[in-house]
């Protein structure tokens, strides 16, 4: 049941197989997890119910081994996120910078947005390695912390104040993040190769698709399940 207050992140916290359908209608269920539904349905031009049916349609199915993140203890959707997307982004990272430069050796003079593409590449490969260390080794021990503090342990001590600032630098990476797949996604067509594609070319986007779902996947269970639950579990172990 939707009302005036109901996130789109809410909705795919409670149960990830929303994703899909925002995915569909063009919604961003990541970066975009704090905006209201009949907002975002407004400014997409798709009607509610039409959402909510589809919804319904999708959680109706059999789902018995979907992770439910929503209700997982913080430090261990922390050692999640490291060990599945931090792992997964480090490994794809390295074959993606490899050929994404090579299709612009092969194929760079008949497409040229191949270059674009590669720099652009580049470019999101270190930010999301200096994002993932400064996540490794600042914010999620500070939340492991609370998580221990809130069962009896010391409180963690933090050079940054409270945990809102580096959560609001990590959802503003996030964005940027985003925001450059989404630019490779518009210069590769949607991940659709040309005609005289090699099998590398079609391979490379489609990892590039790939990339750019788990990135949607592993943004979402940091922005709208760990950075507000850690927000809150501090507010409580602090008493502020």
């Amino acid at each position: 049941m939707l009302t005036d207050t109901t996130t789109i992140g809410s909705i795919v916290a409670d149960d990830f197989r929303a994703a899909a359908v925002f995915d569909r209608h063009g919604i961003d269920f990541c970066c975009g997890g704090s905006r209201l539904v009949f907002d975002a349905c407004r400014e997409r031009g798709v009607a509610p119910e039409t959402l909510v049916a589809d919804l319904e349609a999708a959680l109706a199915e059999a789902g018995a081994d979907v992770p439910r993140f929503n209700d997982w203890a913080l430090d261990f959707l922390t050692g999640y996120i490291v060990a599945n997307h931090h792992g997964y982004v480090r490994e794809a990272i390295d074959t993606l910078r490899a050929r994404t430069r090579k299709l612009v050796e092969v194929h760079g003079e008949r497409h040229a947005e191949l270059r674009a593409i590669a720099d652009r590449f580049e470019a999101l490969a270190a930010d999301l390695t200096g994002h993932m260390a400064r996540e490794e080794q600042v914010l999620f021990p500070y939340v492991n912390g609370l998580v221990g503090a809130d069962r009896g342990g010391i409180m963690p001590s933090a050079h940054f104040g409270t945990v809102e600032n580096p959560v609001r630098v990590m959802e503003t990476e996030h964005q940027a993040a985003g925001e450059v797949l989404a630019a490779i996604r518009r210069l590769t067509g949607g991940y659709v190769p040309p005609s005289d594609a090699c099998a590398t070319y079609t391979v490379t986007y489609q990892e590039l698709q790939a990339f750019e779902a788990d990135l949607h996947r592993h943004v979402h269970l940091e922005n709208n399940i760990l950075f507000p639950k850690a927000l809150a579990l501090e507010r409580k172990v602090t008493g502020a």
